[in-house]
């Protein structure tokens, strides 16, 4: 009998975090030097590290098994938790979140991202889109929804039958120059948007068993149309 996605993932040595996971990053908030990090990289390394890792590697199988292309791996995905303090006010040498990336190049400057962050400020979440993107890129996308803005409506239709919206952040305070046509026009707020994201919390009961697997696989399912929109422009 064929494995389920589960399955394979426990069989590939992802069975969940553990509450150890969050206790790490309360305490880390508390410590956040590099005397207390260094006593507790044993801990960092059990609780944070490889099981996200092997997280990473368990949605790169099963988006494989299903044609989704994107990837990942437990070197290149995870960001580091050390902080670049170079020209920040704040000196704090550890982030206090826990994140990864899985794209089309398998590494964490691709376009058209899938991220998850386990633990956090902002809590655990799934983003996935075009988050920051260069302004070229942005441009092409934008482009691209004023040329046929009726294929960008349906993108935004196929997002909520899978209960997804977009995320309208920061966005312009006016229209780029060159889209002021579209005044009123039902394109106007994304046309506005600095970043094409969606986004679902991930309560953290889940993250403490390999169904998160599936979690992640059915949102990455029903978000899809926005990373095809973009990779149909920017390819």
């Amino acid at each position: 009998m064929a494995k389920t996605k589960v399955e394979k993932a426990v069989s590939s040595g992802f069975k969940g975090f553990t509450p150890g996971l969050g206790a790490f990053f309360q305490a880390l908030a508390v410590n956040n030097d590099r005397d207390w990090f260094q006593a507790h990289k044993a801990a960092y390394e059990a609780e944070v590290r490889q099981p996200f890792g092997a997280l990473v590697e368990a949605l790169a199988f099963a988006f494989a098994t299903q044609d989704i292309p994107l990837r990942g791996d437990a070197k290149r995905s995870l960001f580091r938790i050390y902080r670049d303090v170079r020209f920040s006010k704040d000196k704090s040498p550890y982030k206090t979140n826990a994140g990864a990336v899985l794209s089309r190049d398998g590494t964490t400057k691709g376009k058209g991202i899938l991220y998850v962050q386990v633990a956090g400020e902002n809590g655990a979440f799934l983003a996935m889109g075009f988050y920051h993107p260069e302004p070229a890129d942005l441009a092409a996308i934008r482009r691209a929804i004023a040329a046929r803005p009726e294929r960008w409506l349906q993108t935004e239709a196929a997002l909520r039958e899978g209960g997804l919206e977009l995320v309208w952040g920061d966005p312009l305070t006016r229209l780029p120059k060159g889209f002021e046509d579209f005044a009123g026009s039902p394109v106007e707020d994304v046309l506005k948007q600095r970043n094409i994201i969606i986004s679902r919390p991930i309560a953290e009961k889940r993250l403490y068993g390999p169904g998160l697997i599936d979690d992640v696989v059915s949102f990455v399912t029903s978000g899809l149309p926005i990373l095809e929109f973009g990779w149909r422009t920017l390819t």
